[in-house]
């Protein structure tokens, strides 16, 4: 059974690496290097090179039924916003192979590393007090950012608190902002702090991306104690409580997919700290 769930993820993946290929052809680029899959394969990313340097060009793939939307237009979309650091998508092409639709969005190249090749963060990071300072600002011009777009609602919030934490934390969100919605290790760079995947960005609870970072931390303590000391004046109040819940909620769904089993326990024992020393009944 596993062997042919492997070949099946690798027939997926050398697929995606064609879809690469003529995205590729259809900007007049040449690949550089090895790709690199995002999360459970659904996009493909590589350095390019055409007549004006180098980019960076995504392929995203999604069963033509899901492939609409704010989430499918996210990147684009994101072109609105300035001063944050992140990457621009220049040009977008789509196109549709059986049941499945296609969108390769080319973007300026990015000059900084990753900070981890995984979402969460599995070794200590030595960032300068610049890049908090910067990363800090960056989210700060982010939440004021005028927008129509949703990354959480409400309903799906009091859901969540509820069916992981009972009636042990108040889920009405007073301030809502803008978010990335998913700043997570992976979706930043050093030595300078981009900004990377911005699918999922949208109006969601104060402090949202500092809760998301923060329990993408919880198994590098050093550096999740640097994130709570940066963001401690929004992940203290109500709101940031309730976003730093509803995240462990959203993590703990990931984990119960198979995803990062080891943090399953530092989120739980985080949570038990929120609920004790901040929590209250509706």
């Amino acid at each position: 059974m596993d062997t042919d769930i492997d070949q099946a993820n690798a027939r997926f993946r050398g697929w995606m690496c064609e879809i690469l290929a003529q995205a590729a052809g259809h900007f007049s680029l040449t690949l550089l290097g090895d790709p690199t899959f995002g999360w459970r394969d659904r996009s493909i990313g590589s350095q390019v090179r055409d007549i004006d340097g180098d980019r960076w060009l995504r392929v995203v793939t999604s069963h033509s039924m899901w492939a609409n939307g704010e989430f499918w237009t996210g990147n684009l979309d994101a072109s609105a916003i300035h001063g944050v650091p992140k990457p621009r998508v220049l040009q977008v092409h789509e196109w549709t192979e059986q049941t499945r639709s296609i969108r390769a969005e080319l973007m300026t190249l990015v000059p900084a590393r990753i900070c981890s090749d995984t979402q969460e963060l599995r070794d200590e990071l030595d960032l300068a007090d610049e890049w908090w300072t910067s990363l800090r600002h960056a989210l700060d011009v982010l939440a004021v950012h005028p927008t129509e777009r949703v990354g959480a609602t409400q309903e799906g919030i009091s859901r969540r608190l509820l069916a992981f934490f009972g009636d042990k934390i108040d889920p009405i969100v007073t301030i809502w902002n803008t978010a990335h919605g998913d700043l997570q290790w992976a979706n930043l760079t050093a030595p300078e702090p981009y900004l990377l995947d911005w699918e999922g960005w949208g109006v969601a609870p104060a402090g949202y991306d500092a809760a998301t970072l923060y329990c993408y931390s919880l198994l590098a303590p050093d550096t999740a104690r640097r994130v709570y000391e940066t963001f401690a004046d929004i992940l203290e109040p109500p709101d940031g409580i309730r976003a730093q819940l509803h995240v462990i909620g959203r993590l703990l769904l990931r984990v119960d997919g198979g995803d990062y089993p080891d943090l399953a326990e530092p989120l739980h024992r985080h949570a038990r700290r929120l609920l004790r020393e901040y929590g209250g009944g509706r």
